[in-house]
């Protein structure tokens, strides 16, 4: 009899088959909900893995502090997370690890938690072969929520900001062979090796949202993030709200030096990391936003039909042949 092994199942699946031993619901966003008398609280776990997430070679421990939390405010904040009450971190680390290591690992999330609120509340630590960083963070649900399955035909599909930067700082910091044919500018790579080792999140977000907000009476609508990249955000939402998503290529925000070709979309919606938020907004709402916040982009929007993305430029189709990020 064959027995079933992660890298057959998948991360998706997994979490799916997981599901079943929770309540309903729980795992069709990264942020479970946890409803008290006064504030309703958000609750997230993100973790990162030496030689899946990160090498010593390619990044600082200061700076793997600061992505840590990062990590975890994005996806509060992707969930409408208005404050950040503070995290608890567990570590496991090889018993060779150096203190200084682990100082400036703290140094980094500090930082971040100055940046953007909360306070380490306490957590654990342990032996094992390779650092696993795991932070759990705690937020406070604001007036609005943000889910995965409150995206709606005829909303507007809109991101944050640009993304494929932390995919090409990723592989600038490991010597990754790119084009040869390909002359990066010296402003892109400083942009991308900070985008992969600082990356930052919106805290004004969701001000703008409510601002913008033209019928008093939404508050729940589609959200994600992009930390497994855009292609796998929109495919997410899709799959959440059970409907169809075109995208509109043309549209799609890029570095003003980013390089064309195939490959440099495969890095651009493939990449991840770039922890943007992508959303969806009735089209008033969309327009209103747009207009006060130049860094947020209008991406496509969503159609009746079977959970799938399309492009508006049918030979940018082939683009979807690509594979996500995999964790197994």
């Amino acid at each position: 009899m064959h027995k079933e092994i992660l890298e057959e199942i998948g991360e998706k699946e997994l979490i799916n088959r997981l599901g079943k031993f929770m309540p309903k619901n729980q795992v069709s966003d990264d942020c479970a909900l946890i409803k008290t008398k006064n504030d309703n609280l958000l609750v997230n776990t993100d973790s990162l893995v030496e030689n899946v997430h990160f090498i010593d070679t390619n990044i600082c421990p200061q700076d793997l502090g600061w992505k840590a939390v990062v990590s975890n405010i994005s996806d509060l904040l992707s969930s409408g997370s208005k404050k950040t009450i503070g995290i608890t971190i567990s570590l496991i680390l090889p018993a060779r690890t150096e203190w200084i290591w682990i100082e400036e690992l703290y140094k980094g999330i500090n930082k971040a938690l100055k940046e953007y609120g909360g306070m380490i509340l306490g957590g654990d630590c342990s032996k094992g072969d390779e650092k696993i960083i795991s932070i759990t963070a705690l937020g406070i649900q604001g007036e609005l929520e943000l889910r995965r399955n409150a995206c709606k035909p005829g909303d507007i599909i809109l991101t944050t900001g640009i993304h494929g930067l932390s995919k090409l700082g990723f592989m600038i910091q490991n010597n990754i062979n790119l084009d040869n044919n390909v002359s990066l500018n010296r402003e892109l790579i400083t942009k991308s090796i900070q985008h992969f080792c600082r990356p930052k999140v919106y805290p004004n977000f969701l001000k703008n949202l409510l601002k913008t907000r033209s019928n008093k009476k939404l508050r729940k609508i589609g959200c994600t993030d992009s930390s497994d990249g855009l292609f796998q955000a929109v495919q997410d939402l899709t799959l959440a709200s059970n409907c169809k998503a075109i995208m509109n290529y043309e549209k799609i925000p890029k570095d003003k030096y980013w390089p064309q070709g195939d490959k440099w979309d495969e890095y651009y919606f493939f990449g991840g990391e770039d922890y943007e938020l992508v959303f969806s907004l009735p089209k008033k709402w969309a327009n209103n936003l747009t207009k006060l916040d130049k860094n947020i982009y209008e991406i496509g929007y969503f159609v009746n039909g079977e959970p799938s993305i399309e492009f508006k430029d049918k030979n940018k189709n082939q683009l979807l042949q690509n594979t996500p990020f995999k964790h197994f």
